[in-house]
């Protein structure tokens, strides 16, 4: 997921030449570990919420 996003918002805010692959690893290489941390961090407190409000 962060991969498709990073790929698209790299490509809506600076278009496309010779240096957009670098800007997207750069972007990535950021946006990856924030992702994963926030999935980690903010995944169980939403589940338990939203297991609450679907019973």
């Amino acid at each position: 997921m962060s991969l498709l996003m990073t790929l698209i918002i790299t490509y809506i805010n600076t278009g496309m030449d010779h240096n957009y692959i670098n800007r997207f690893l750069k972007a990535w290489s950021l946006s990856l570990p924030i992702a994963i941390i926030a999935a980690l961090l903010l995944g169980p407190p939403i589940k338990k919420f939203v297991d609450k409000i679907t019973k």
